[in-house]
């Protein structure tokens, strides 16, 4: 594990800009009992469409391990680049529904759609199955950081580094308030989208478009709520859900927390 160097605390990536530390894009996250986060443990990002000094600073973080949580379309269309160091593993969430984003007609449209990714989160069988295995992952990692990413790192990304936080005991408000940190974190990115959406679909259909280039703290609420309906809270949710034993939630609160 490398730890970050005085002044480089708010790392940030031209090629990906949504890259940040889970523990906190500057100062660690504490958790409710005090304890702080341990920095240089786990990195969260948008896909890695990488210039080669942006990957060569990932490399020089340590990651060992990057899984990547993309469809197999997402990753045959846009395939990671290379990180010195680093093995790659293929861990498949499915995001937003093209078909469904491509006929979005109306706000009310948009926002279906992403409670429907959320809730999917909770209820989908090979989604529980990916997030387990990513958490096991980071449990079980004894040398390096890991990275994990899907393409805009915003929502199964988020969702990822959400359980996290919790998990090393971060309370909920600040577990919102980094997972909304994305809509500023990736604000040209998403610019850059919206400017196509403008140019190829119409003027009109940017504000539709941007409910799903957000993260919205609905978006998560609803997958804490089919939590809730399935699994009672988030502890079942994690045993049940996610198959996480309590020795693998110990060793995971462990690395995470300093």
């Amino acid at each position: 594990m490398v730890e970050p160097a005085l002044g480089e605390e708010l790392l940030r990536l031209a090629s990906a800009d949504n890259f940040r530390d889970v523990a906190g894009p500057d100062t660690a996250y504490v958790a409710s009992d005090g304890t702080p986060l341990r920095r240089g443990v786990a990195y969260r990002s948008n896909e890695l469409q990488l210039t080669d000094v942006d990957a060569a600073t990932i490399a020089g973080l340590g990651v060992s391990a990057i899984y990547d949580l993309r469809s197999q379309h997402e990753v045959e269309a846009h395939p990671d680049a290379e990180i010195a160091g680093a093995t790659w593993h293929h861990l498949e969430v499915r995001g937003i529904p093209m078909s469904q984003l491509r006929s979005l007609t109306s706000h009310e449209a948009a926002d279906a759609v992403m409670r429907s990714v959320y809730r999917s989160f909770v209820e989908v069988p090979g989604a529980r199955a990916a997030f387990g295995e990513l958490l096991r992952h980071v449990a079980e990692a004894e040398d390096g950081a890991i990275l994990f990413h899907c393409a805009a790192g915003k929502d199964r990304t988020g969702w990822a580094a959400a359980l996290l936080l919790h998990i090393a005991g971060v309370d909920d408000a600040t577990i919102l308030d980094d997972y909304l940190l994305t809509n500023s974190f990736s604000s040209a990115t998403r610019e850059k989208y919206l400017g196509l959406v403008r140019e190829h679909l119409g003027a009109d259909k940017v504000s539709i478009y941007e409910t799903a280039m957000l993260v919205d703290g609905r978006f998560l609420q609803e997958a804490y709520d089919a939590i809730a309906e399935r699994y009672g809270d988030r502890t079942s949710y994690l045993r049940d859900g996610l198959g996480l034993d309590e020795a693998t939630l110990a060793k995971l609160r462990a690395r995470l927390r300093g």
